[in-house]
């Protein structure tokens, strides 16, 4: 009998880091389903693709796994509960200071890390509470990013010769540089020296959204998509914050400018003066050895998988997992409560 998996999604940009990972499970013969939390986009679901649409229905699917790119999970679903993560550790402190990409919930069996740095911040988090396990498997999400397709790739346009620059913003007020450089855009896009192409977190201000919007022209596209590697694999340069997706553009070699960003190393084009922002694009559009060195040790450090296969390692790794080996996990009352209420199912 086919193994069934189950994909628990909380956000829009969670489609496109799970069907590699789909692609793998139906390749070895298994079963997919989808459920959807109330604030996303069930349009963004494909024909062929099965959604759930209730605690009832994920219950009687009986998943031999739930994946998650996501910080928490419902415990009132079957299965055995694995973490793919949503993105890599931006620097992002909360008010105490504590980087918040590592931060223990309570929720999983499974954490499929990459990267490390990455891994072994878990590995202690593991150590520490032995009620899950990590395994550095490598990103699903990243496997189409190490095997482009150029031939279907909308962003790619062999016609025009100038460099793309994208741009891309984290939507916490804290973080965001998106508000405070509008006008540096506008400028620099109006010259038509380059490509700009404008992509946020989905939960960006929509009144942000909108002044970006107004900007566009013929130098300049603003893009709503619930898959960005498109977008990773055609830029050059990319100018952004502390949204995490600036990792996965490093990933490809082509270097990062940021913006008032948390991230620190030589990897990264660090400035804090909006008058540096094309100085600092032409030396990243150079692409300088000592810059580019850089990057390929950060590359090492994060995630050294490139050969495309993650997903496959996923996989290997859950249908191996023994959950009996775990110590119970904490109630998370007010986590699982909170999630009770969001799905609106109150049977014990």
């Amino acid at each position: 009998m086919s193994k069934k998996y189950l994909f628990y999604v909380a956000q829009n940009y969670s489609f496109a880091m799970l069907r590699p990972l789909q692609d793998e499970i139906r390749r070895r013969g298994g079963q997919v389903a989808w459920f959807l939390e109330p604030n996303v986009n069930a349009d963004y679901l494909r024909s062929n693709e099965e959604q759930l649409t209730n605690v009832e229905a994920m219950q009687a699917f009986n998943p031999f796994a739930v994946f998650v790119p996501g910080n928490v999970v419902p415990d009132f679903i079957p299965g055995l509960k694995v973490t793919v993560f949503h993105g890599f550790d931006a620097g992002k402190l909360d008010w105490r200071g504590n980087n918040t990409h590592y931060i223990y919930r309570g929720c999983f069996d499974l954490a499929c890390s990459y990267g490390s740095n990455m891994t072994a911040n878990f590995q202690k988090m593991a150590d520490q509470h032995q009620t899950f396990k990590v395994l550095d498997t490598g990103w699903p999400a990243l496997d189409p990013l190490f095997t482009p397709n150029t031939t279907d790739n909308p962003y790619i346009k062999p016609a025009d010769k100038r460099p793309v620059v994208l741009f891309c913003s984290t939507f916490s007020p804290r973080f965001s540089c998106a508000p405070h450089i509008i006008e540096s855009i506008k400028k620099l896009s109006e010259t038509g020296e380059w490509r700009w192409q404008v992509q946020f977190h989905p939960k960006m201000d929509p009144r942000i959204v909108e002044q970006y919007k107004a900007l566009e022209s013929d130098n300049l596209t603003f893009i709503e998509t619930d898959n960005i590697v498109p977008m990773l694999q055609s830029a050059d340069v990319m100018l952004c914050d502390t949204s995490s997706v600036l990792s996965m553009f490093l990933l490809q070699r082509r270097p990062v400018v940021t913006f008032k960003g948390n991230m620190q190393g030589e990897h990264i084009i660090n400035i804090t003066e909006q008058a540096d922002i094309e100085s600092a694009l032409r030396n990243a559009l150079a692409q300088p050895e000592k810059l580019m060195t850089a990057i390929d040790s950060y590359i090492n450090y994060i995630h050294a998988f490139t050969d495309g296969q993650s997903s496959a390692r996923v996989l290997d790794a859950v249908d191996a997992f023994n959950v009996s080996s775990l110590k119970k996990k904490p109630l998370n009352l007010f986590r699982q409560f909170k999630l009770r209420k969001k799905l609106k199912y109150w049977k014990l």
